[in-house]
């Protein structure tokens, strides 16, 4: 499977070992930075990731910072992505199931190597379900086309 990394300065590690978990587990990772500890601004990594995911250069993206949030919401900016922010795999794998997301983000100062790499794989292997959960992924998608207006989502 074709998957983007990205992350800031504070997750550049964790960033690595994550990217080599994922070549060792058989993906095509294309690493769109940081590529150093040196300062780096998580929204630059994440807008990459994200229009990748889009653009369908890759099937899914992962994105690291800190704390996962401010990647996160940087992506979710991105018109057409989903990105869950994830400390634990439950809400990976239902963010799959039931969001259909397309990306996921992780703290650096939150997960461990061991368990940002268990929640990769389980955000990874799990699949979307469709059925009544696609109608509201419908509805989130009306969103994207809306305009600012809080009753549009309803019409």
């Amino acid at each position: 499977m074709k998957i983007a990394i990205g992350s800031d300065h504070a997750a550049f590690a964790l960033k690595e070992v994550v990217r080599k978990h994922l070549i060792e587990s058989g993906h095509d990772v294309i690493d769109m930075g940081t590529y150093t500890p040196e300062r780096a601004d998580y929204p630059v990594y994440g807008e990459k990731v994200a229009k990748a995911v889009v653009r369908g250069e890759v099937k899914y993206g992962v994105v690291i910072c800190g704390t996962g949030a401010g990647i996160s919401i940087t992506a979710n900016k991105v018109r057409g992505i989903r990105c869950v922010l994830a400390s634990e795999p439950y809400t990976a794998v239902l963010s799959r199931q039931h969001n259909d997301a397309n990306m996921l983000a992780m703290g650096a100062r939150v997960v461990g190597e061991g368990l940002a790499c268990m929640i990769v794989d389980q955000f990874l292997a799990a699949e979307f379900e469709g059925g009544r959960h696609a109608d509201r992924i419908a509805l989130i998608a009306k969103l994207d086309q809306a305009p600012d207006s809080v009753d549009t989502i309803l019409s």
